[in-house]
């Protein structure tokens, strides 16, 4: 089934931002309330059904000299 992307963010944050991040959503997830997704002026709010996809992608950025590495991860759940 195609996917249609309604918000997607990508920043540096520490381990400390990212965690206190999955843990609102997680305590959000298990109140079943609706979800709000924020980054700037843009935002999305949607209810997740009972059984959400969920899923994570983890990234691997080069330099064009390939001289270091940085990994970041992502996720996602669906509507």
């Amino acid at each position: 089934m195609p996917e249609d992307v309604l918000f997607e963010f990508e920043r540096r944050l520490s381990a400390d931002d990212i965690a206190s991040y999955l843990r609102t959503v997680a305590d959000t997830l298990e109140e079943g309330d609706a979800i709000t997704l924020e980054a700037g002026e843009e935002s999305v709010t949607m209810t997740p059904p009972p059984r959400p996809a969920f899923e994570i992608n983890a990234e691997r950025e080069t330099p064009s000299d390939g001289l270091a590495n940085s990994v970041s991860s992502s996720n996602s759940s669906g509507r």
